[in-house]
């Protein structure tokens, strides 16, 4: 089987492509002709003086078509808890610049007002946030010009050039250092730094250069405003039936905690992921004492499940300090992230494989398989490869670009599939044992590995339903700063799935699994006899008529 090796080779083509830019928490998205009305740029779950740094250095609009009213600008939204589901109800959702939230959670809009070249501020809910941005101020031009003081004369004076006759000021020369204003506006642009609540709404400056608009600004969020921050881009008139304008965007965003580029809910991870990588790697060591010590009830399958235990293992060590560099750096080491990916597709791989030969049975009681069987592997292992191409994709790719849902719900789809696929060897082992256990005499043996197989099929079952489907649901519910725990259960689910399989598969004498027909006159014509791993396939034993005189055929 070179399933892994066609990973790896997958793998490698698709990091060398995508990692180069990809700079995980520092975040650009560049978007070009695009449609929709609403794009999710990011969420990340901020503590207490963490901050959001976001640059628009580019927008393209149609400006023939655009409503210049609550059309265009961006939202930043707060919410306690995971809003995983959030994009699938784009749909319904209405435009936040026209409606007013429902409930008091902060919400800030940032309304872009291309008419007047300025963006405004607003603040809604209970707000502990600073905004530091440049302000744009509008002064009238009064009508008649007031004498000027003599302070003012001389000011001037010292800003323009001196001239070449003796430093006499030349009325008509150019005045080098003086900054001229555009005529009939008297706009003065500064930082300025904002305290937010619902009574200040400020004006920020937008510039224009080259028909494309941009402008920045700094939150810092305060200590009463912790939480999971959403932060989406908005043209609200693309949400009217029909209508479908395009735009052009390239935006920046720099999102920090205090000490670390991680969200709140992935700053242990580092932590956790090289603990549990100890754990895996102690369970993969006394697997092997185990088999080195019933070295005569080995079989083939035993080695690949050391092998899957040390590639978890390994892989969690990637993955640790995948997230150390990101925690740093604000961005991963591409080699460190290429091995982390290419040892989590082995690990994939080496365990859908595994799964699915113990379900058939496969150099336990035989060492050919079905037909049907290897369908199963016909079908798994592509799907599995398709897994992990969406999840490289989904890693490497920014949030807010068309093609990440799309691959989101592909590698959901498709990890349901395998997930369901592996089931049918175990119910085709168990179909068949109920068979045997009334018809060929040997209904205590079959009895035994049929109760066995109907526990690998329920532990299957419980844990492609706690890890796809339970911890995502505990997730969604846990506080922002607690969401961590997701991926501790879903490691301890299955570092006890782990467990649970060696136990049930031990190679020991008193395995029911692994138990021979005692009574020689039970052996069937055809039956592969093998009283140990390192002797499998070695004699099969012919019954002649009288069930007395018997003749060993060669090995096959």
């Amino acid at each position: 089987m070179a399933v892994p090796h066609l990973n790896c080779c997958v793998a490698v083509i698709l990091l060398l492509a995508l990692l180069s830019g990809c700079n995980a928490r520092i975040h650009k998205l560049s978007l070009k002709n695009e449609t929709r009305f609403a794009v999710d740029l990011n969420n990340f779950g901020f503590f207490a003086n963490g901050t959001l740094n976001v640059t628009l250095s580019s927008l393209w609009l149609n400006e023939q078509h655009i409503n210049y009213t609550n059309s265009v600008g961006f939202s930043l939204s707060r919410s306690r808890v995971n809003g995983v589901l959030s994009y699938t109800a784009e749909e319904t959702e209405a435009c936040p610049f026209t409606t007013e939230p429902t409930n008091d959670e902060p919400l800030i809009l940032f309304l872009i007002d291309i008419r007047n070249l300025r963006v405004n501020v607003q603040a809604k809910g209970i707000q502990d946030n600073i905004l530091i941005a440049k302000e744009k101020k509008v002064k009238e031009i009064p009508a008649a010009r007031p004498q000027e003081s003599a302070d003012t004369l001389t000011a001037k004076r010292v800003q323009m050039k001196p001239s070449g006759d003796g430093g006499k000021d030349k009325p008509g020369g150019p005045k080098a250092e003086e900054k001229p204003n555009p005529v009939g506006d008297a706009t003065k642009v500064e930082e300025t730094t904002f305290l937010l609540n619902t009574t200040t709404q400020p004006i920020l400056a937008l510039d224009k250069v080259n028909g494309f608009y941009k402008f920045n600004f700094l939150m810092v969020v305060g200590p009463k405003a912790e939480g999971l921050y959403s932060l989406k881009f908005h043209y609200c008139q693309n949400r009217i039936p029909g209508t479908k304008l395009h735009y052009s965007l390239t935006v920046e965003v720099i999102e920090k905690n205090p000490g670390s580029y991680l969200s709140a809910a992935e700053i242990p991870l580092s932590q956790l992921y090289i603990c549990m990588a100890g754990v895996f790697f102690t369970a993969a060591m006394v697997w092997v004492y185990t088999l080195m010590k019933h070295r005569y009830s080995v079989f083939k399958i035993h080695w690949l499940m050391a092998a899957l235990a040390f590639t978890k293992s390994t892989s969690l060590v990637f993955h640790s300090i995948n997230y150390h560099f990101i925690n740093t750096e604000g961005h991963p080491i591409e080699g460190w992230a290429v091995m982390y990916y290419i040892t989590h597709l082995l690990k994939g791989a080496l365990l859908f494989i595994t799964l699915a030969l113990i379900g058939t049975g496969w150099a336990f009681v035989k060492y050919i398989l079905s037909d049907k069987e290897k369908k199963i592997f016909i079908i798994v292992i592509p799907l599995q490869v398709l897994a992990n191409v969406a999840y490289i994709i989904i890693e490497s790719t920014e949030e807010g670009s068309s093609e990440y849902y799309l691959w989101k719900e592909i590698l959901f789809l498709v990890d349901l599939i395998c997930c369901g696929a592996i089931l049918f060897p175990v119910v085709w082992s168990i179909r068949h044992l109920q068979e045997a256990s009334s018809t060929d005499g040997k209904a205590a043996m079959n009895l035994e590995k049929l109760k066995l197989f109907r526990h690998f099929y329920i532990m299957i079952v419980c844990y492609i339903y706690f890890t796809r489907i339970i911890a995502i649901l505990l997730k969604i519910t846990m506080p922002f700063q607690w969401q961590w725990c997701y991926e501790f259960m879903v490691e301890v689910s299955t570092l006890i799935f782990f467990v649970l399989t060696g136990y049930k598969f031990r190679p020991a004498s008193n395995n029911p699994y692994l138990q021979l027909p005692q009574d020689e006159e039970d052996v069937e014509m055809d039956e592969v006899v093998t009283e140990s791993g390192a002797l499998e396939g070695i004699s099969k034993v012919k019954k002649t008529s009288n069930g007395r005189d018997r003749q060993k055929e060669p090995a096959l």
